[in-house]
């Protein structure tokens, strides 16, 4: 049998001996396409190359890429554990010509590869071609014979990246296992049905035109191919299994979890729980290691959602305390020769899992507890369904699915309303399609921009430099010239000192200024691919395509946000040092007022922790540290220990930025020339953003001469009311404090006074209505607590009965009813009492059995109201 490991090692090297070079995965986060939630193909990381916006020092490329489908337009979360063969990660075998080989080459290497390499049968073997493609149908019959060759239309086999752009017929490699796997459609054949008797192997993709907004087709100038073949598909083939579950990629994990269980994993509908978290198990492990953390919105809250699926199925195995952290190693010894870096954030990614898993049953304890309550109202309603807005809210607050809901309802007799929850979600989708449109906006000021050359950045040794007009865009369009002094425009220069907003560090603003005219920039942004562009308004004059300009940054802005850059990679080392080399940065936001850094923790500094990062952080600014800033490429870099940002995806060539011996990181940052520059540092909030990650915000330089002049006045003017020095404040606050309780205890005994004797006066009032002791009341308390304080006294002391009270407080009416425990079981209802009582006063209200509160809009009906007491009673 020949293991995951050998095939995939196999592919990789017999593409590298076709003269391919071997490209590392890229990561599951994707770089510069905001398009995407996730890498779910081969091609992600060379799309730029296939656009023809980026070229490459090879021309042929073989990659297994890890992908991820479970969000966004390829999603296949809902299928996995049911089918033998979707999952939410893979991996993905491809390779790749950018305008080298085509079809003749691509077909030729993937049948000696399938044949001669893995040694598959010939004869069992299919091929799909797009049914106009005369040239790869004659390929093939050089390989196999024509009546195993089946054309297929556009749906199946034509591939385009979008609208408009790159496309092109494609082909698909499929191997025949047999008759015993057939299915029960009139005609089981390739392209008739859709059974596991025809499993899909390779997919070659011929991107052969490009596709205009008219739909015209126009052929590319260098074709290109771009292929892919699912390893766990293959590894079924090559291990003689049915199922992708039970390939050495996923067995090992389920086999874990029959050790962990004490369970049999069996293939039918019993296993889906096991497939699903043998599945999700690898999709966590590496959306973590890669930098994705649990949250609430993108990528974030996809991974939490796997989390959390793949914990409830774990309830259906008994595993009802934190488990699948206790998977991870499992993954990692499975995928580390491949995946390295696995190893390296083992322990980070169990952290987070398990801190994610602790959250969830808390979750779902609290969902539990409020469908459970919502179950028990309905019932006494003698209501069966369970409303979809119910549903919905456990579902998006709680995490609590649907079909759980579904499940815990028809045990209780009932069912939910489901079309209301899909009309809920499906206005949800369509918010987070319009979200993903704002992002697209950017897409398309990338297309628009792309014909341009790459703008030179000359910022980080110049304030000012010369250079001329290339692009200007107005609205939408762009024009070659433009005086429009009301909206902002965009312009992009062919050389530029404005540092683009990147890496969490804002843009430059500052001034663009020609022979005539004077253009003021607000914002500097880049495009993907490097296209540098200011946006602003013209304060005089006439802009022109081609007029040399003098382009100057806001140098005194440009210092205070290089100071608090230089702070976080003097911070980023101090919490290393102080918390553990498990903290790794997570965000950051650098501006020309503060810092904010996101960073990897699993619990609250304590302020000698606190303490602690700011004196190593000043005592490295005060060594006036050098910065040490040059280029080398990513090897040597990360040979020399630099620090790179955690599921960033680096170039070959890097900068690396020191401060002495002290912090050494990758970064394209603006920073000081030397570390006493900083000023001092100052850490002013620290606390939880999500499962696993804290945000720290801090000031430095001027702006902490500020801050501390601030916090000064404040002390002063609060030293002024307490009619103290500073230094006394804390003794003259206790002191207050103190008094405060003391006073706090004497109001609350005369309350306590005055409601026994009020008590004692309604008592008084008690007659008997049907045998009841019945108290119906005014009173003169205003908080509703103290009429539930008081309606409990009057219960307990006349043993048996019905106390109603009710006051007025402003323009409100406020009624409580507490009946006796032997009264209810008689079928005397608080809720119901109190129902009858607010509606005269012009509210409404309900409650338990035995306890019920209201509320009313007219207080000269109290009266009337309370009165109705006896008469409510007597008609029970």
């Amino acid at each position: 049998m020949m293991t995951s490991h050998e095939i995939r090692e196999k592919f990789l090297s017999y593409f590298e001996g076709k003269g391919h070079t071997r490209v590392d995965s890229s990561s599951l986060i994707p770089q510069n396409d905001p398009t995407l939630l996730f890498t779910n193909a081969g091609m992600n990381q060379f799309k730029d190359v296939f656009l023809g916006l980026k070229s490459l020092p090879y021309s042929r490329a073989v990659t297994c890429q890890k992908c991820v489908r479970a969000g966004g337009k390829h999603n296949d979360l809902e299928s996995v554990g049911k089918t033998a063969r979707h999952h939410t990660f893979f991996e993905m075998l491809g390779n790749f010509s950018f305008g080298d080989y085509f079809k003749k080459e691509a077909i030729e290497y993937a049948w000696e590869f399938l044949t001669d390499v893995l040694k598959l049968p010939k004869e069992q073997l299919w091929v799909s071609v797009f049914e106009e493609d005369e040239e790869a149908f004659e390929l093939w019959q050089a390989y196999i014979p024509a009546d195993r060759i089946v054309r297929l239309g556009e749906k199946d086999n034509f591939w385009s990246m979008g609208d408009t752009g790159p496309c092109g017929p494609c082909s698909e490699i499929y191997i025949d296992r047999g008759e015993e796997h057939s299915c029960d459609a009139t005609e089981c054949a390739l392209g008739k049905c859709d059974c596991d008797r025809w499993r899909e192997l390779w997919n070659l993709v011929f991107m052969q035109y490009s596709r205009d907004e008219n739909g015209n087709m126009t052929p590319l100038p260098k074709p290109s191919i771009d292929t892919g073949m699912g390893l766990e598909r293959i590894a079924t083939v090559m291990q003689g299994v049915y199922s992708n579950y039970d390939t050495d990629l996923l067995r090992p994990i389920i086999a874990f979890l029959e050790n962990m269980t004490g369970k049999k994993y069996k293939e039918d509908e019993e296993g889906l729980p096991f497939r699903v978290i043998a599945d999700h198990s690898r999709a966590i492990t590496f959306l973590i290691s890669d930098g994705v953390l649990p949250g609430n919105e993108g990528r974030n809250y996809v991974l939490r959602r796997i989390i959390r699926r793949a914990a409830r199925y774990g309830k259906e195995l008994n595993l009802n305390e934190p488990f699948l952290y206790k998977i991870v190693p499992q993954v990692v010894s499975l995928m580390k020769d491949a995946y390295p870096e696995l190893e390296k954030n083992i322990t980070y990614i169990q952290k987070i899992v398990k801190s994610e898993e602790e959250r969830f049953l808390e979750t779902l304890s609290d969902g539990l507890k409020i469908l459970y309550e919502n179950i028990e109202i309905l019932s006494k309603e003698n209501k069966k369904e369970i409303p979809g807005r119910t549903a919905f809210m456990l579902y998006d607050t709680y995490g609590f699915p649907i079909d759980l809901t579904c499940d815990i309802a028809e045990e209780n007799g009932m069912s939910v309303d489901v079309k209301t929850f899909e009309q809920l979600m499906a206005k949800q989708r369509e918010k987070a399609k319009a979200a993903r449109k704002e992002m697209y906006e950017v897409d398309e000021l990338f297309k628009i921009l792309a014909p341009l050359s790459s703008s030179i950045f000359v910022g980080y040794d110049t304030f000012e430099s010369s250079g001329s007009v290339q692009f200007i865009l107005s609205g939408d369009e762009p024009v070659k010239t433009c005086n429009d002094k009301v909206k902002d425009i965009i312009l992009v220069l062919d050389k530029t000192p404005f540092y683009a907003e990147s890496g969490g560090q804002v843009g430059d603003t500052g001034i663009i200024e020609g022979k005539d005219f004077l253009f003021r920039v607000s914002e500097t942004h880049k495009t993907p691919d490097g296209k540098i562009y200011h946006i602003g308004k013209i304060e005089k004059g006439n802009i022109n395509v081609g007029d040399t300009v003098l382009a100057r940054i806001d140098a005194e802005r440009r210092q205070s946000i290089s100071r608090n850059h230089s702070a976080t990679h003097l911070l980023h080392k101090a919490l290393k040092e102080v918390l553990g080399e498990h903290v790794n940065q997570a965000g950051s936001l650098v501006d020309e007022h503060r810092l904010r850094f996101d960073f990897s923790h699993f619990s609250g500094l304590t302020t000698d922790e606190i303490l602690q990062v700011e004196m190593k952080v000043n005592n490295a600014i005060l060594k006036n540290l050098p910065a040490n800033i040059y280029w080398t490429t990513l090897h040597d870099a990360q040979e020399q220990g630099a620090v790179a940002l955690f599921g960033e995806k680096y170039q070959e060539r890097v900068r690396v930025v020191c401060f002495g011996d002290y912090s050494k990181e990758l970064c394209g940052g603006t920073h000081v020339n030397f570390s006493s520059e900083i000023g001092l540092f100052k850490i002013i909030s620290e606390n939880s953003i999500g499962s696993g990650l804290r945000r720290i915000e801090a000031v430095c330089g001027l702006n902490l001469m500020q801050y501390l002049y601030d916090n000064l006045e404040i002390l002063n003017e609060t030293a002024q009311l307490l009619k103290a020095y500073p230094n006394e404040i804390t003794q003259k606050i206790q002191e207050l404090q103190e008094k405060i309780r003391l006073q706090a205890r004497e109001i609350d005994s005369l309350k306590q006074q005055a409601i026994n004797s009020e008590v004692a006066e309604i008592l008084k009032k008690a007659e008997c209505v049907n045998n009841i002791n019945v108290i119906s009341a005014k009173t003169e308390s205003k908080d509703i607590d103290d009429l539930r304080k008081m309606s409990d006294m009057l219960r307990q002391k006349i043993k048996t009965g019905i106390v109603a009270l009710g006051s007025c407080n402003d323009d409100k009416v406020l009624f409580v009813v507490a009946v006796t425990d032997d009264l209810t079981k008689k079928g005397y209802h608080a809720g119901k009492i109190i129902k009858n009582i607010a509606q005269i006063a012009g509210g409404s209200g309900g409650g338990r059995p035995d306890f019920a509160q209201a509320g009313g809009k007219i207080p000269a009906k109290i009266d009337e109201a309370l009165s109705s007491v006896s008469k409510i009673i007597m008609n029970i």
